[in-house]
C-alpha cells in the first residue's frame, strides 16, 4: 500500500513539475493522448521513477556517502536529478514518457519533486497514538 501511495505521490509531483514550462521537463502521454492516456502515463512514469530510485538510487547514496558528508548533502541534489534523468532516458525508448531536455533544469525538477514528496510525506505520516 506504501508503494503505491508513493507512486500517486510522484505522479502528483512530476505532474506538477510539467506545469512550468521552464523546467523543460514534459510527459508524452502514449496514444491517443487524452487525459485518461496522461493520468495513466504519468502513474507508470511515476512506478519507473519510484523503483530507479529505491533501487539505483540506494546503491549510488551507499557508494556516495563520503560526498554527502564532504558537501553537507548538497550532492543529493544532483543525484536526484540523475536519478529524474536516467527515468527519463528509460522512457525514452518508446514513444512516449518523461523527457528532461536540460539536466540543471532537472536539478530544479527534482528539488521541486522532492519538496513535494516531503509535504505529502508530512501529511500521511501515519500517526502513532
Amino acid at each position: 500500500m506504501g508503494f503505491l501511495i508513493r507512486v500517486v505521490i510522484n505522479a502528483f509531483a512530476i505532474w506538477v513539475v510539467t506545469l512550468i514550462p521552464a523546467l523543460q521537463v514534459s510527459v508524452i502521454p502514449f496514444p491517443p493522448g487524452e487525459t485518461l492516456q496522461l493520468v495513466l502515463t504519468l502513474l507508470i512514469v511515476a512506478a519507473i521513477f519510484a523503483i530507479v530510485n529505491t533501487v539505483i538510487g540506494t546503491v549510488i547514496k551507499v557508494l556516495a556517502f563520503p560526498l554527502y558528508i564532504l558537501t553537507l548533502g548538497l550532492i543529493g541534489l544532483i543525484i536526484n536529478a540523475f536519478l529524474l534523468w536516467l527515468t527519463a532516458w528509460l522512457t525514452s525508448f518508446w514513444n512516449w514518457g518523461l523527457r528532461v531536455e536540460d539536466f540543471w533544469w532537472g536539478v530544479v525538477a527534482a528539488v521541486i519533486i522532492t519538496l513535494i514528496n516531503w509535504i505529502f510525506g508530512i501529511i500521511l505520516r501515519p500517526r502513532k497514538d
